[in-house]
């Protein structure tokens, strides 16, 4: 998957500026996909040059012009052929774990100050994933709300997110627990 086809699945749901589009990103997409305020600016130049997106301008009294940008017919379409693409399988690449993977030999104190560090990071994740999903559904419960909602892509990718986060906090927490276990063990056998 490219930039692009996460920025056009997020304009689905309506026109946005620049700056809406990062915070739709910091709010619905970031569980699955990552980008930086700039990389996005830059994507919907791109987008909007390949004809994908359309902007245009809102002037404002006392505060800079802004630009709103929708999907096209064209970027519909792009998300349509994404779509039926058959989708690559995921990949880990993360920096902890080449750490835990190496702790055993290198010394833990650092890792596991690391390891508790993306726990609570994950744990207050979920905790903001969780609200998320009840603004989504409003006051229908989940079922209801998966049945009949108007959208639920986000909200789907949502519940991904939650269950990645439980499953990072909890990993974090295990190892966690192994690698103190293990240094106490050594400690009462020295």
């Amino acid at each position: 998957m490219a930039l692009r086809h996460a920025v056009l699945a997020a304009l689905l749901d309506g026109e946005y500026s620049g700056y809406q589009l990062a915070k739709a990103f910091d709010i619905g997409v970031a569980n699955f996909w990552h980008a930086l305020p700039q990389q996005l600016y830059a994507e919907l130049a791109k987008l909007e040059k390949e004809g994908l997106v359309s902007g245009r301008q809102v002037l404002q009294e006392g505060r800079p012009n802004k630009r709103l940008f929708r999907v096209t017919e064209a970027g519909r379409g792009e998300l349509e052929a994404f779509a039926e693409a058959v989708a690559k399988p995921s990949f880990i690449r993360d920096d902890l774990m080449v750490k835990v993977q190496a702790a055993d030999r290198i010394g833990t104190a650092a890792v596991l100050a690391q390891l508790d560090e993306r726990a609570e990071i994950a744990a207050a994740k979920v905790d903001f994933l969780v609200e998320l999903l009840r603004t989504l559904r409003g006051g229908a419960d989940e079922d209801e709300y998966l049945l009949h909602g108007e959208r639920i892509g986000p909200y789907l990718t949502c519940l991904r997110g939650v269950a990645f986060e439980r499953e990072t906090r909890d990993w974090c927490v295990r190892i966690a627990d192994v690698l103190r276990a293990r240094e106490e063990s050594r400690a009462e056998q020295s």
